[in-house]
């Protein structure tokens, strides 16, 4: 399978969208226009669609002047967070996400939403993307979960992420990345340390003594975690899970929300998925059958000398990402009385996957 996209061209002449009242029926017309769609909207239609706590994604339904062929009838607008304080905390996120649609995207093989448009000021603290509206798809429930026949399919699609670009150095140079070096990992290994206590307080009973622990063990072996087997790596979306899944009425799962967008250990990816979107027996019961169909997908993009026990140990220790995704996300995250059900589900069901697994023991030793 090969990739369909092409980049996006610049298109810093049309400004970002600073706030919901700025989309209007004139910018509307600019953006679709640079789209490469010509046109002249003269009125829409806006409602809010998704979860997102970073940002906002509003989905767009225009009336142009006259029909133009191929313009859908909507679009999805996503815009950075209404909290201007939130803004600068989260900007990196923004630039991940910019990063994915221009730069990254075009050359994977994921299923994701088309992106007709990527502009941001010069730091990033506004944004918008004008992304291909993929509705009748329905995003999964991150708090039910889902059968172990859907997250197969999301492993699959998973493998188009990493496989295209398995290992390739160029992947290294991207601006846009985060630090990676020791200091970087001790600084976020401290970071999830120190947001125990606020996470407990705020999940309360929700969050066990047996969990608390867990989460105490994983973040005290999160620094050597994060720079563990560098010679395995790609780009990983970092929080692929329900909630930024979108599931087609064909079958095909479209992957959302690429503001975790990294390098690392792909396997990461994978292990979050599993652990965090299905029950604690269903995952048990399915896991090796779900990592060896990963891997048989990942050979199709190329990837033709990962072994089976190579990855299913890959997989063991990427169950780290649930705690480093999870108690940030947790206790930064704008507080909801859903956001805290979804977190402590969550949590109970990869810290038992940690457990299961082993993933702490494997992380002191790798």
């Amino acid at each position: 399978m090969t990739p369909d996209r092409e980049p996006l061209s610049d298109l810093a002449a049309v400004a970002p969208v600073d706030e919901p009242v700025e989309l209007t029926a004139e910018w509307m017309t600019s953006a679709l226009r640079a789209a490469g769609f010509d046109t002249r909207i003269t009125d829409f239609e806006v409602e809010p669609v998704g979860t997102g706590q970073m940002s906002v994604s509003l989905r767009v339904r225009y009336r142009p002047a006259e029909p133009v062929p191929g313009l859908p009838e909507s679009m999805v607008v996503k815009i950075a967070s209404p909290d201007r304080e939130v803004r600068p905390l989260v900007r990196g996120g923004y630039q991940a996400e910019l990063a994915f649609y221009r730069e990254v995207a075009p050359t994977v093989a994921i299923d994701a939403p088309r992106c007709h448009l990527a502009v941001a000021n010069p730091d990033a603290t506004s944004f918008t993307l004008l992304l291909e509206d993929l509705a009748p798809a329905e995003q999964g429930d991150q708090i039910a979960g889902a059968p172990a026949a859907m997250i197969a399919v999301a492993a699959r699609n998973l493998a188009g992420l990493h496989g295209p670009r398995w290992c390739d150095p160029s992947l290294k140079d991207y601006p846009w990345l985060r630090p990676n070096d020791l200091d970087a990992h001790r600084f976020t290994a401290d970071l999830v340390a120190g947001s125990l206590d606020q996470l407990a307080e705020g999940l309360g009973p929700a969050l066990t003594e047996e969990d608390r622990e867990t989460l105490e063990r994983s973040a005290a072996v999160l620094a050597p975690f994060l720079g563990a087997r560098p010679a395995r790596f790609g780009p990983i979306h970092g929080d692929y899970r329900l909630d930024n899944l979108l599931f087609g009425p064909d079958g095909r799962v479209f992957a959302v929300d690429w503001q975790t967008l990294e390098i690392g250990l792909p396997a990461r990816d994978l292990a979050y998925l599993l652990a965090t979107c299905l029950s604690v027996e269903d995952r048990r019961s399915a896991e090796v059958e779900l990592v060896e169909s990963y891997r048989e997908e990942l050979a199709r993009h190329g990837v033709t000398d990962y072994e089976p026990a190579e990855c299913f140990d890959d997989y063991r220790l990427g169950m780290l990402q649930c705690p480093l995704i999870i108690v940030l996300g947790a206790t930064y995250g704008t507080r909801t009385e859903r956001g805290d059900a979804m977190f402590a589900a969550m949590i109970s069901r990869s810290c038992q996957a940690i457990r299961d697994l082993g993933s702490v023991e494997l992380a002191t030793s790798s």
